[in-house]
């Protein structure tokens, strides 16, 4: 049987308890067996009066299986953070805050944008695969969200109310299979250098419209394409049908994206983009994820995420 739920009502039978989340959190985190994250042991007894604590026979570090975690020191039940989980990555388009808060009968607002925060931290695997082979390269610009207004913006190339976004598309004959986004300052050859060295793997045949910025881009077969009456889709059919998607996507599920924390939000594009063929399996990947990374706080989920 496949280690994760491919319904609601099956996560509920599977994960009914506490108990249950944390069995099966202890075999994601530690499948060869427990580790002390202090001094390496493995020879640890489960301690009867703390909730899914080892004590480690070594040195004596107590660690919860939570610890060290995305959901180090929550005081949320477990059912909930899998209950959550589970909503948000099996969804087609994802939820807004709202959404989970009245789904889940959460008591605020809070609780639920910091539940849905912290998950997106666990849509990156750390050291995935850049993208390799043919790959689409194109930028487009994102109106911004404004605290009192709907999304606007300028035209064209114009950063006017808008958001500079990067993307690449490894593609076959078939189609697309993985996408990489991120905001980038401006469309110079710097920026958009420091895109393609995190998301385009060295040797991959690059594909692009034939803006000069990307001329000058090293460590990458170049095949430019120089638009001139033929539409942009057509030359690059990958990038713009992504991008299509995404502008969509902001709209309808968070009615406009913001500068502040607009990387997160293209993450989470870009994981449920990649696992779009099998969403209930998106669920196992999120939890491996975030049982593999490291905490983080409110007042570090509220800062502004730096731009490329």
């Amino acid at each position: 049987m496949a280690d994760f739920p491919g319904s609601l009502p099956e996560l509920i039978r599977r994960f009914p308890d506490a108990a249950a989340c944390a069995d099966w959190l202890i075999r994601q985190r530690w499948p060869a067996g427990f580790v002390c994250p202090a001094c390496g042991g493995a020879k640890a007894w489960r301690l009867a009066a703390k909730a899914h604590t080892f004590e480690c026979a070594g040195c004596g570090r107590q660690t919860s299986v939570t610890a060290g975690t995305l959901m180090h020191g929550s005081k949320l039940p477990l059912t909930l953070w899998f209950q959550a989980a589970f909503l948000f990555a099996t969804h087609s388009n994802g939820m807004s805050a709202v959404q989970l808060k009245e789904m889940l009968g959460l008591g605020s607002y809070k609780t639920a944008w910091l539940l849905l925060a912290k998950l997106r931290r666990a849509m990156v695997a750390p050291g995935r695969q850049p993208l390799a082979g043919f790959v689409e390269v194109d930028e487009t610009y994102i109106p911004l969200r404004r605290k009192d207004e709907p999304p606007a913006g300028g035209f064209g190339r114009s950063s006017q109310g808008k958001i500079c976004i990067a993307g690449a598309v490894e593609f076959v004959d078939a189609g697309p299979r993985r996408i990489r986004l991120a905001p980038i300052t401006d469309a110079s050859t710097n920026s958009l250098a420091g895109f393609v060295a995190g998301a385009v793997a060295r040797g991959a045949q690059m594909k692009t419209d034939g803006w000069s910025a990307y001329g000058a881009i090293p460590d990458v077969k170049h095949d430019p394409h120089v638009i001139g009456p033929m539409a942009a889709h057509i030359l690059l059919p990958w990038t713009h049908r992504i991008f299509a998607n995404l502008k969509r996507w902001a709209l309808g599920v968070y009615h406009g994206l913001r500068a502040k924390h607009l990387q997160s939000y293209l993450d989470e594009f870009t994981f449920r983009f990649n696992r779009r063929r099998n969403r209930h399996a998106a669920f196992q990947s999120l939890f491996k994820i975030a049982a593999a990374a490291n905490p983080v706080t409110y007042n570090m989920l509220i800062k502004p995420e730096p731009t490329g």
